[in-house]
């Protein structure tokens, strides 16, 4: 980030100490933790290495400031970090370039990879399917997986699924709603929510077990489907503690139906009972003092037990009670009995209130001991909704299933197409489709030439998110696809500066190039696009060679490298059985050209006709000229750089020709043979 959104905490180094740390620890496990099992816990915790022991201590202290520390009460939890790569590797940069979270022109996600995979219906699913797509997988059995429940879903004419898919429909956040759960910050509406909906897809999917059976054949569909109303049994349970018009209302004084588990609350309500019994006996005597025998108690503006009296029967009221309000008719008092009772009365209300909220408190408390079976069943309905979207996908036109392999290094993608154009382009304006071959084996580099938006970025992004596609358990928008599972994708395109670090343009360039070179595998696709375009023409050509060179000789990943430079096209004659010289073809429009000679001779642009097609062989020229006219360039410009452009390069044919010929001259030996030179040259 290159803003101020990061707070760095700094703690004491005491944190940090074994001693300290040691104690701290022994004392969160030992006493703090409400779990008989604390000490088993412990001896867990105390066998990690001595690091780890002064991080979890330093993570303890800094989540008590926050009361967050009963995320760390279940050690079982805790992963060990592990140096073996889980996920495949793709970097801020690449995310960016390949825009697989968000587009690069207003930064929302229409336009993005996760825009094209994304039909979810659940929040909890959309966040997981945003955690697929950033961590594509590197087990081909794994990946495999996903793809056999995807397959299944899209080729099963079973009803269940049709099911299943309803019942994702219209959930709301559960995931988001239990977290609040968990840190006791939600209301009772919302664990009413959260709880009612939870015991809905309980008994639902239970409904379908059998069917799940006899119909759902992947183990990764079928596990994750029949381990849901284990997990969720529970829940039923805390259901029917509660009272559902109290629930929805807030009130917890009737929260809980059954009070035989909530002593406190049963003693205090009682106590409120023998109040309001004594109050109510005490009207017996009222009426007989102001010697009316129907006289009841009013209550106005939330001021309760007032007896109220004409103001022409004032006169039977006993000195001692206090008049709490009155009226042009009527005024209304307050016996010393009732003043007395009803203060004692308020002070249990009030009381009840406090009892019921720190037992609603522990009641949540009960309710995230199943906090990880719960958190677990609702990770299995966000996969299953993931799983049914990736289904949608698959269900768009010519899309392929791809075979993942693990102990292949190679991309292979017969016609494949870029998946956000292909949707955005739609049926009328078909995107050219192209295919790509490459193999560790053999040819394993693809320099790409050819005029300015030709389609070269296009190209080199469609294999890299194909790629990426594939290794989510996504099917590809290609005809065939061979995916040798890749470790990472590395990318440098694009020109921006970074005036925040005090970079300038190459600057950035190179230093995003110096990471993919300390960190591609022989196991990764690395992508250049006009590597050393930020400098001057020598300087760039060498840069570019000397690190398309390193690639192909120490590194051996797999690479596109999109170039305007003819000179790095050389490695192909250096490496003919690794690189490959290929560029986006074109038509130049030579009649329009022509047309517009005129008399005078003068040197118009070349205009071309972009065929989007990936074809072997170097493009010599860029056409730079062409993406001027289209920018509406002026005409009068336009023409003066037709100009320069033949001129410069009329001058770089001369100097090439003289070379030439002063090396055929230095190798003539005999007379005969310069007289000859000399005749040719004339």
């Amino acid at each position: 980030l290159r803003d101020d959104r990061i707070r760095i905490e700094r703690m004491e180094k005491l944190h940090f100490e074994y001693s300290h740390a040691f104690q701290l620890i022994t004392d969160f496990y030992a006493k703090e933790v409400p779990d008989i099992a604390g000490p088993q816990k412990l001896s867990v915790i105390l066998s990690l290495d001595k690091p780890v022991i002064c991080s979890l201590a330093a993570v303890i202290a800094y989540l008590k400031e926050f009361n967050l520390e009963k995320m760390l009460y279940n050690p079982s939890n805790f992963k060990r970090l592990s140096s073996e790569t889980e996920y495949m590797t793709i970097n801020g940069t690449t995310m960016k370039n390949l825009e697989i979270l968000q587009n690069q022109t207003d930064m929302k996600t229409k336009g993005s990879l996760l825009w094209v995979l994304d039909h979810t219906k659940t929040s909890f699913g959309r966040r997981r399917l945003k955690k697929w797509v950033t961590q594509p997988l590197m087990k081909s059995s794994e990946v495999n997986a996903r793809l056999d429940a995807v397959s299944e879903i899209l080729l099963s004419e079973s009803s269940v699924f049709g099911q299943i898919r309803n019942l994702l429909c219209k959930l709301p956040d559960i995931e988001r709603g239990l977290c609040s759960v968990f840190h006791k910050k939600c209301s009772t509406q919302e664990f009413f929510l959260i709880v009612s909906t939870l015991s809905r897809l309980d008994l639902e999917i239970q409904s379908l077990v059998p069917v799940i059976h006899s119909h759902v054949k992947t183990p990764l569909l079928q596990n994750a489907l029949l381990e849901i109303p284990e997990l969720l049994s529970p829940v039923k349970r805390y259901l029917k503690i509660l009272n559902e018009e109290a629930a929805k209302t807030g009130d917890k004084t009737q929260l809980f139906k059954d009070l035989t588990d909530f002593p406190v609350i049963r003693k205090k309500k009682e106590e409120i009972l023998d109040v309001l019994s004594k109050i109510q006996l005490h009207l017996l005597d009222i009426r007989k003092q102001i010697k009316n025998p129907s006289a009841e108690y009013v209550t106005v503006s939330g001021q309760e037990f007032m007896i109220e009296v004409k103001n022409s029967h004032k006169s039977f009221v006993p000195s001692d009670w206090v008049m709490v309000s009155s009226t042009k008719a009527v005024s209304r008092f307050h016996s010393p009995f009732i003043i007395e009772n009803y203060r004692h009365l308020n002070q249990l209300r009030e009381q009840l209130v406090l009892d019921c909220s720190a037992e609603w408190l522990n009641f949540l408390d009960h309710f995230s001991e199943h906090y990880h079976p719960v958190s677990k069943a609702i990770g299995h309905l966000a996969t299953i909704d993931c799983l049914f979207s990736l289904a949608q996908v698959a269900k768009q036109g010519d899309y392929c299933r791809p075979i993942v392999q693990d102990n292949r290094r190679e991309i292979i993608i017969k016609n494949g197409r870029h998946p956000v154009i292909d949707v955005l382009l739609g049926e009328q304006d078909q995107y050219v489709p192209n295919t790509t071959n490459l193999s560790g084996d053999g040819e394993r580099v693809m320099i790409i030439t050819g005029p300015n938006m030709g389609g070269k970025s296009s190209y080199i992004k469609q294999v890299a998110l194909i790629t990426v596609m594939a290794q989510i358990g996504s099917y590809v928008p290609a005809e065939e696809s061979t995916i040798g599972i890749v470790d990472g994708i590395f990318t440098r395109m694009g020109a921006a500066d970074n005036i925040y670090k005090g970079q300038s343009t190459f600057m950035e360039e190179l230093t995003d190039t110096a990471e993919i070179i300390r960190k591609a595998t022989s196991r990764s696709l690395v992508i250049l696009d006009e590597l050393g375009r930020g400098t001057s023409t020598h300087d760039g050509i060498a840069i570019a060679y000397a690190t398309l060179e390193h690639f192909i000789r120490d590194v051996e990943s797999l690479t596109l490298f999109v170039t305007h430079y003819p000179s790095v096209c050389e490695l192909e004659k250096v490496y003919p059985e690794k690189v490959g010289n290929y560029h986006m073809a074109f038509l130049v429009n030579e009649e329009e050209g022509a047309e517009q000679k005129g008399s005078e001779d003068e040197e118009n642009p070349e205009f071309i006709t972009f065929l989007y097609q990936i074809t072997k062989g170097v493009s010599a020229r860029s056409y730079g000229l062409n993406v001027a006219k289209l920018a509406d360039i002026p005409e009068e410009i336009l023409k003066k750089a037709a100009h320069k452009s033949k001129e410069l390069e009329r001058i770089v044919n001369m100097k090439r020709k003289k070379l030439k010929s002063f090396a055929e001259v230095w190798k003539i030996n005999g007379s005969q043979e310069l007289q000859k030179w000399k005749s040719m040259c004339e």
